[in-house]
């Protein structure tokens, strides 16, 4: 068991305790869950870091990482679509593309094409997670000057949910031979 997966099921584990603080009505609840949410979304890029660096990539490494990530965001979405601050089909459009690049990597991948995280992808992640924690902050401290940075971050996530998604189906598609 390399550090690498350590961190990567650590942020696996930090999901239900995210989940718990958010959805329970405890003072500062959301944000405790926050902070959660922040320590277990940072993780993913340590783990990658350290993984490379001390050339300990694994098969269990690349199994848990995506996994991890997915568990994070589509639980962090639901909750928040259940707290009633998320409409849910902005959860549905950035969960459906998850299943969709997921399926379209694995598809991919039985022909012997590894897709590697594109930099819009990697741009999406930030995205959700900055949009994310401006909702489990209700927009604070910007709700303090009535600006409204959380909605304007959940629509930037949206688009690059959307433009990332067809960036790997035409990428792969022209990979596949799709005419």
């Amino acid at each position: 068991m390399t550090l690498a997966n350590r961190i990567t099921i650590m942020r696996i584990i930090l999901v239900p305790v995210f989940l718990y603080f958010v959805l329970e009505s405890i003072p500062y609840g959301t944000f405790i869950a926050a902070g959660i949410f922040i320590l277990a979304a940072s993780t993913d890029g340590l783990d990658g870091y350290l993984a490379r660096k001390r050339k300990e990539i694994t098969n269990l490494g690349k199994l848990l990482d995506p996994l991890a990530d997915k568990l994070l965001i589509t639980a962090a979405l639901i909750s928040l679509v259940e707290s009633g601050v998320l409409p849910a089909w902005v959860a549905i459009v950035i969960i459906s593309r998850e299943l969709a690049v997921t399926s379209l990597r694995a598809l991919a991948a039985a022909e012997g094409i590894i897709i590697q995280a594109s930099p819009i992808a990697k741009l999406k992640t930030i995205s959700q997670i900055v949009a994310i924690v401006g909702l489990l902050l209700d927009n604070y401290p910007f709700s303090l000057i009535g600006f409204p940075f959380t909605n304007i971050a959940v629509w930037v996530s949206i688009v690059l949910t959307a433009w990332s998604g067809v960036d790997y189906f035409v990428g792969v598609g022209k990979q596949l031979k799709w005419h």
